[in-house]
């Protein structure tokens, strides 16, 4: 099978929209533009490799938007979008080279796989592939601020990427390129005389260039996108011991909880009611209590593993409500810890957290301090399916 990689391109400035932020690093929805985009190729399963190319004092901001997912190192790119192109691909001549590239604008964070699929399909039998549009709105050309004329829209359309190439082809024409403004790769391989065949774009493949754009991907996320809500419930009793952990704090008592793990009850309901808020299963279902290799787990594992499904089903956790019910130890002096932890365990800011703590006035089990109990309300918001 012919081995296709993509190349996104990451590299420029977006001086035409407001603030000192890139276009592809600034927020949308809770994650940087870019990583949308990478993520995108990333979790393609005909994409073997995923080359960022980005500028060279953006490496932090990459670093950090671009956490966790499966990529190559980046490359530094040029001045221009053509130089940083024609830079990522000589990093290909010079590594691996694959038989199949796609290039595409860091700042596209909606491509569809099926457009990818589209893309890879059509270098079968071309060695140049562009997805494009139709042009609906009639064309005119300005002359200052008034109209010159009035263009003839048919046989127009609208470029888009990914543009798929046969490597070895585009680099070549980038190669005898060089030097030139041209606005794409495939007005490159046209430059060079291959022949650019095209296939149906995607009109949520929008480009985010001002700022605009970036309100209006907003909504359409939001409009794609749907609130779910979790609940979790835990018990553990009491047992000899020094000190009880909950959510994610080891703190001084004068006994400890009883569980397959760390009997963390806190975390347990946390992961619950994310398992929850996705229909998928309970924590006991995922790490089965009678599996030898959770023994004394520490369970902030658990819970990085239902953050990350959500994560990688596209979800976000919008905030998490947890309330421990107990006698003591008392909870008060450790909510803000707490908070902070299990915001470290998701990657969140705490400002997605809540810990609070209630006694049951001396009834029941928590009132008689055999055990603590735990309840966790999650909201998600995930796309809809």
């Amino acid at each position: 099978m012919s081995e296709t990689v993509a190349l996104v391109v990451a590299a420029g400035r977006g001086t035409r929209m407001s603030g000192d932020v890139p276009k592809q690093y600034r927020e949308l929805a809770g994650q940087a533009v870019l990583r949308r985009t990478l993520k995108a190729f990333a979790s393609h399963p005909v994409i073997s490799r995923v080359y960022p190319v980005i500028h060279r004092d953006d490496l932090e901001s990459f670093t950090a938007a671009s956490a966790g997912l499966d990529l190559e190192s980046p490359v530094h790119g040029g001045t221009t979008r053509q130089e940083s192109v024609m830079l990522g691909l000589e990093h290909l001549a010079q590594t691996a080279a694959p038989q199949n590239v796609l290039i595409h604008d860091g700042a596209r964070p909606f491509v569809p796989a099926t457009l990818i699929d589209r893309v890879i399909s059509s270098l079968k039998q071309t060695e140049a592939t562009i997805p494009v549009l139709e042009v609906f709105d009639t064309l005119k050309r300005m002359d200052a601020s008034s109209i010159g004329e009035t263009v003839e829209r048919a046989g127009l359309v609208r470029a888009q990427t990914p543009q798929g190439f046969h490597f070895h082809k585009i680099l070549e024409a980038h190669r005898a390129s060089k030097g030139l403004s041209l606005t794409d790769d495939a007005a490159v391989a046209e430059k060079f005389g291959i022949k650019v065949m095209t296939v149906p774009g995607a009109e949520e493949n929008i480009k985010i260039t001002r700022d605009e754009d970036l309100k209006r991907a907003a909504f359409w996320l939001q409009a794609a996108r749907e609130t779910r809500v979790g609940t979790g419930f835990d018990v553990h009793k009491f047992k000899a011991g020094d000190s009880v952990r909950l959510a994610g704090i080891d703190i001084r008592h004068d006994q400890s909880l009883a569980g397959h793990s760390d009997a963390d009850v806190g975390l347990h309901a946390l992961t619950d009611a994310l398992l929850g808020a996705m229909g998928d299963g309970d924590i006991g279902s995922h790490f089965p209590p009678n599996d030898p290799q959770w023994s004394g787990a520490d369970s902030s594992l658990f819970l990085k593993h239902a953050h990350d499904l959500l994560i990688d089903r596209g979800g976000e956790l919008v905030h998490a409500d947890l309330t421990i019910i107990c006698e003591r130890p008392k909870v008060g002096p450790h909510r803000d810890a707490m908070r902070a932890r299990i915001a470290e365990i998701m990657g969140v800011s705490s400002t997605r957290i809540s810990v609070k703590a209630t006694t049951t006035e001396g009834l029941g089990f928590t009132g008689r301090a055999e055990g603590i109990a735990a309840q966790a309300t999650v909201t998600v918001s995930v796309s809809r399916s």
